[in-house]
């Protein structure tokens, strides 16, 4: 091995090659950091216990804070806090939360800071009464908006795009919350799943790209809505059809629901990396499968650059399916050669090598008697820095594979995301910088390749004609569906 070679392997794994390792949670995993879940409920005697369950099956979607607001009519009772659902509310929290219509969230933060302040949802005061609001998602144009309304004599109480969202609301002509949320929604731009909240309505809004995911359930006469389906199905409901982007949904007791647009549909374009890597594989998305889509990802991957191996295996847990995939287009063994351990929480950088390097093998483990003596072809989702690759593949090198082919179910990641997904900026993105071959090199890796876009799109499987069109890819071809400005840049997060 070159002394280059060596010194490119060795800033990998320090993190010295992406500025000490800026923009990682904890400065040891090159995933991408999840985006935000949310729940409602209108006109269920048990909206908080239901939006409970139903944070719990989208904990993937956001640990840092969860929330539930609840409305009976006459006003809100709500709790946020810090960490995981089931640490934020007790039996006690939750006997408390009483009402037939409620809201919930639970928050990964890339763009507001990591405070309660931020926590949603967020719970305002306004000349309509009393308003909450939850979101998934990021605003393109969120820092020029706050810019505008400061300087109209506006006051922010968090940094979270969202409350630009609840300013413009205050400052609208209307005093119908829905013709206030859809005045709002004209001004705004980017990527957004929105519940707002009175204390007798519910306004559901999509915004008109559809590049967040956002769904309606059934559970008896009750309404429910979700970032995904296995939320439904986590509390016995039933699904019922995609909120349609640009939509605008209302529900009263007097009305029940009314269907609405503030945007006609504009260029279809859901997030790829929800396919990819974000979503449960039990959730269905635009009527498509997850984990299914993940699958054909894996056999595509296959017939696109196969190679002659004794095992595959998958790095755990969302490259599982599309390594289940490849092992049956080509007819090798799937093995469990990476056993991920649940409960090593999270892992701060360490002091010296030694001590990061034991940090990764707290996370993931090699199984030797799987690995040792083969040639194994690791599937993975994505590669973001390389630092996680680069540190999976000597894991499996130091349990006695004798070869390591690496193959990922995804395009090469070269450009940040705007739209509420937690990347690095274009600099630390090790596609952005380097050729795949230099990569492949960077990894420590016998062989590298890359799923294409056409592989992608045509393994997602989206409706006849909508395939080029329907997917928002700009983080592997550049080609943004919104307005990107420098102020996007600034403010680009999930709030």
């Amino acid at each position: 091995m070159s002394d280059e070679i060596k010194t490119l392997q060795e800033q990998l794994w320090t993190g010295s090659y992406y500025n000490e390792g800026m923009g990682s949670r904890d400065g040891l995993s090159d995933k991408l950091g999840e985006e935000c879940g949310v729940f409602g409920v209108f006109g269920h005697p048990e909206a908080a216990s239901l939006s409970y369950y139903g944070l719990h099956a989208l904990q993937h979607r956001g640990q840092e804070s969860s929330g539930i607001c609840v409305a009976d009519g006459e006003g809100f009772k709500h709790h946020r806090g810090m960490g995981l659902v089931k640490d934020v509310f007790t039996n006690e929290i939750l006997s408390g939360l009483v009402g037939s219509g409620s809201i919930a969230h639970v928050r990964y933060s890339t763009a507001g800071e990591s405070k309660l302040a931020n926590a949603q949802p967020l719970v305002f005061k306004y000349r309509g009464g009393d308003l909450a609001i939850a979101t998934n998602g990021n605003l393109t144009n969120a820092v020029e908006l706050k810019q505008k309304l400061e300087d109209m004599g506006s006051i922010f109480q968090t940094t979270s795009d969202t409350e630009v969202v609840a300013h413009l609301i205050a400052r609208s002509k209307h005093v119908d919350i829905a013709l206030a949320v859809k005045e709002a929604l004209q001004q705004v731009e980017g990527a957004y799943a929105f519940l707002f909240q009175t204390k007798d309505k519910l306004v559901v809004a999509l915004d008109p790209h559809g590049l967040r995911p956002f769904v309606m359930g059934r559970l008896g006469n009750a309404y429910l809505f979700a970032s995904e389906t296995c939320a439904f199905d986590a509390v016995g409901a039933t699904y019922y059809r995609d909120i349609i982007p640009g939509e605008l949904i209302i529900f009263d007791a007097v009305n029940g629901m009314v269907e609405d647009r503030f945007s006609p549909i504009k260029q279809r374009a859901i997030c790829s990396m929800e396919y990819i890597y974000f979503a449960r594989p039990d959730s269905d998305m635009d009527t498509i499968n997850i984990h299914s889509a993940r699958k054909r990802m894996g056999k595509q991957l296959a017939q696109e650059a196969f190679v002659d191996a004794d095992i595959v295996t998958g790095v755990p847990d969302s490259s599982i399916s599309a390594a289940i995939g490849f092992a049956e287009q080509t007819g090798i063994p799937y093995e469990l050669g990476l056993i991920k351990n649940r409960y090593s929480g999270r892992t701060f950088i360490q002091p010296s090598q030694e001590l990061r390097e034991q940090g990764v093998k707290m996370k993931l483990s090699a199984v030797r008697s799987i690995v040792a003596g083969k040639r194994v072809v690791m599937i993975d989702d994505s590669i973001v820095r390389g630092t996680t690759s680069l540190r999976i593949v000597n894991m499996l090198r130091e349990a006695g594979a004798t070869e390591v082919h690496v193959r990922i179910s995804s395009p090469p990641f070269m450009n940040p995301c705007y739209y509420g997904i937690d990347t690095p900026d274009r600099k630390e993105l090790i596609a952005a910088q380097k050729s795949i071959e230099e990569i492949r090199v960077a990894i420590n890796a016998d062989s590298l390749y890359f799923l294409s876009k056409d592989g992608l799109l045509n393994s997602i499987g989206r409706p006849k004609g909508e395939a080029n069109r329907g997917n928002c890819t700009a983080c592997f071809d550049n080609q943004y569906p919104t307005r990107i400005t420098e102020e996007s840049e600034i403010g680009c997060g999930c709030d």
